[in-house]
């Protein structure tokens, strides 16, 4: 017998009603034929058989029975009854008992025929493949625990609160501290700082420093979803609770279960959801949409916002009770204007993270450009940072990234700060005659041009419109230097 063909077996006391199925099924499978209990055994035990049609009436055996038997000793084949009973739920204990895989009333039509013999023979090979990799699993399960274990290690180290870039000088350093004492302890944390600070990253720290590190941690973005589609994204909800909800569905806060929730920019959530928050972090219990039910989780809630929620609380937008309970320890991060100290440590570390995503390498940035970077304020914080650096590299065709690739609103503010001057936006409002407002916004777009050209006299008085002489004469008349020195000569 070829075994590039599936062998199915039929067994049936008729032997007209074993022909005719045997022609059905010969022109796809090998099909051998047996009238009766005693001879199906004996195929079975000499061929390979993957697929068994036996009808249910027999006068040695019934097919219940003889199934049954091949179930014990031959537990891959799969067994199919052939039955004149109409009601499928005559049948259950006995299918049960005997592991019937389907079951095929008469009249049959040869397509339903030919059907439920192509499933099974699916269905012995993927069992048979479920073995063997099962078998695989369990061979390689040593190496497999030494893989987890190094992933498992490599994760804690990339989420590790030394994940938050920052010099000895830093002001991040004690905020890192306190949340590092503050991981091993069981309780909330509300974390503030402006949009793009790295909230997420320090929660992320503290799950991953904490005894819940092997458990899942969940960041939700509550200002983002509607109260509606957010109850339904932490709690979960039953299938046909509202429309659109097509199937059940299991919320954060149980998929969670042992482990931690970020709720990101809590402070944008409505009065309403607050108090069903508040019901969550007092039972420690969840009920889906739709659910009579609830169930009791064990879920570390963090918390972040960019709003100072104290404020919040006093002008009656978010509810006290809720602030309490989830701020047990309050930790803030400054913003990257209080951080100058760490923003060529940090820039450099985000471009090589961007030239290996870009498969672009460069030599890192021109001191120019570093000195820009650092005297900026970046209001956008890393965020706004991150896109900046993208874009000077995509835009550099050298080696390095010059001062000159900065967008024109960095390079201003950087050139305001470096020069001590007045800010980049200036104010007409300012005091002072209109000839000195005037002179201090000229001494400023000649830096700014200077700085942008690298440098390059002869190329910045063409852009400026001015002699070379004419823009040398300027920079004397200001005291602009190269070193940022800015200031009258006279």
């Amino acid at each position: 017998m070829s075994q590039s063909r599936a062998g199915i077996l039929v067994v049936d006391d008729e032997p007209r009603s074993v022909e005719v199925i045997a022609r059905v099924l010969g022109e796809e499978f090998d099909v051998h034929t047996a009238f009766g209990a005693s001879d199906a055994l004996k195929i079975l035990e000499n061929e390979w058989i993957q697929a068994i049609f036996c009808d249910q009436r027999m006068p040695e055996r019934s097919g219940v029975d003889l199934l049954t038997e091949v179930r014990a000793r031959w537990p891959e084949v799969v067994r199919i009854i052939v039955t004149g009973y109409t009601d499928p739920e005559d049948m259950i204990g006995a299918i049960n008992e005997a592991g019937i895989y389907q079951f095929i009333t008469k009249p049959w039509h040869p397509d339903q025929l030919l059907l439920a013999a192509q499933g099974a023979a699916r269905l012995y090979h993927l069992q048979r493949e479920h073995d063997r990799l099962s078998l695989e699993l369990k061979l390689a399960a040593p190496a497999a625990e030494v893989r987890f274990a190094e992933q498992h290690e490599r994760v804690l180290r990339n989420f590790h609160f030394d994940a938050l870039i920052r010099t000895p000088g830093s002001p991040l350093n004690e905020v890192c501290r306190r949340a590092a004492q503050v991981a091993a302890f069981d309780v909330p944390v509300l974390v503030l700082g402006e949009t793009g600070t790295g909230k997420e990253l320090l929660a992320r720290a503290i799950h991953y420093s904490s005894l819940r590190s092997e458990r899942p941690f969940f960041a939700v973005n509550c200002g983002a979803i509607p109260d509606e589609l957010l109850e339904s994204e932490l709690f979960g909800h039953k299938k046909g609770s509202f429309t659109g909800a097509h199937a059940t569905r299991i919320g954060l806060l149980d998929q969670a279960d042992g482990g931690t929730v970020l709720l990101d920019e809590i402070g944008d959530v409505s009065p309403a959801f607050q108090v069903k928050l508040l019901r969550f972090m007092q039972e420690g219990e969840i009920r889906p949409v739709g659910s009579n039910e609830t169930k009791r989780v064990d879920v570390r809630v963090l918390a972040a916002t960019h709003r100072d929620l104290a404020r919040e609380v006093q002008g009656g937008r978010f509810r006290e009770d809720l602030y309490y309970r989830l701020s047990a320890m309050v930790l803030s991060l400054p913003p990257l204007r209080e951080r100058s100290a760490d923003l060529r440590v940090l820039a450099q570390r985000i471009l090589d993270s961007l030239s290996g995503t870009h498969g672009k390498r460069t030599k890192g940035f021109t001191e120019e450009a570093l000195a820009c970077i650092e005297a900026y304020e970046w209001p956008g914080n890393v965020r706004e940072l991150q896109n900046e650096l993208t874009r000077m590299l995509v835009l550099c065709t050298g080696d390095q990234l010059g001062a000159d690739l900065l967008s024109p609103h960095v390079l201003r503010g950087a050139v305001a700060t470096t020069a001590k001057a007045v800010p980049a936006e200036l104010d007409v409002r300012n005091d002072g005659p209109l000839k000195d407002r005037i002179e201090r916004m000229e001494a400023l777009i000649l830096m700014e041009t200077l700085v942008r050209c690298r440098w390059n006299k002869s190329r910045a008085a063409e852009e400026l419109g001015l002699s070379r002489v004419g823009l040398r004469a300027k920079l004397d008349r200001y005291g602009i230097a190269r070193d940022g020195t800015f200031g009258r000569s006279h």
